[in-house]
């Protein structure tokens, strides 16, 4: 069953990773060799998590980069579904 309306990760990083870590936007920016306003837009759910900032986070023991895009593409998928009119019929197979 699909999730409605998932999370944007950066509300994640946002709302209970850095704070459970005691950690600010910028001390994770300067940590992780990101920009700060780049982070800071994904935080605030205006950016998605791409791959390197999914990498960097892996490697700064924040999660897993294959989970950080997967929740981005849930997001995005839901996002875009609600977005999409009119509805699209499936094609149907050559000789049918």
């Amino acid at each position: 069953m699909p999730i409605h309306n998932p999370p944007h990760p950066g509300d994640t990083l946002r709302l209970d990773i850095l704070p459970e870590m005691g950690i600010s936007v910028t001390e994770l920016a300067r940590h992780i060799g990101y920009a700060r306003p780049h982070l800071s837009k994904v935080l605030n759910g205006h950016a998605p998590i791409r791959a390197e900032l999914a990498v960097k986070l892996e490697r700064a023991g924040i999660g897993k980069a294959k989970v950080w895009l997967a929740v981005q593409a849930d997001y995005d998928i839901w996002h875009t579904e609600q977005e999409l009119q009119p509805l699209i019929e499936p094609i149907a197979a050559h000789g049918d």
